[in-house]
């Protein structure tokens, strides 16, 4: 019984893997609709804000170049923190993998196979949870407030 549980546990993990290999193609039409999504967006709470704000043409120009300019700033600072992000990954990767092996010295075969398979289930389940807050846009931590009320 106990085989015939991990010999599923092995397929399902084998299924998920391959369904997670994307076509590089893929990735790169997901991203471009990513950007049109995130542009109209961007139109959408300018125009959000202008209708509540009343703002004039001048000062709706003046906080998209505010909104290019900080986003500019973001984007240089993300590529200058590359290597140091790289570096503590890789870190954590060693990490990860000394902690794997020690696990594998403590645990059975059967023991060590079940606890990868439920390793990766769990990271599944977090992807999944992770995927469906993006596509529902909404962030609880960035809420707008409601009128009459102060920040």
């Amino acid at each position: 019984m106990k085989k015939l549980v991990l010999a599923a546990a092995f397929i399902v993990t084998g299924s998920f893997a391959m369904a997670q290999q994307v076509n590089p193609q893929d990735k790169k039409i997901n991203r471009e609709e990513m950007h049109k999504k995130m542009e109209l967006k961007q139109q959408e709470r300018m125009d959000e804000m202008q209708k509540e704000l009343n703002l004039n043409e001048a000062q709706v120009t003046k906080i998209k170049g505010l909104h290019e300019k900080r986003k500019a700033e973001m984007k240089a600072n993300f590529e200058k923190n590359k290597g140091e992000r790289q570096a503590k990954m890789e870190k954590m990767k060693a990490k990860r993998q000394q902690m794997d092996a020690e696990m594998k010295t403590i645990l059975s075969p059967e023991q060590y196979n079940k606890w990868q398979a439920s390793r990766k289930a769990k990271m599944e389940e977090r992807k999944a949870a992770m995927k469906e807050r993006g596509f529902k846009g909404e962030r609880k931590m960035m809420a707008k407030p409601q009128s009459g009320t102060s920040i």
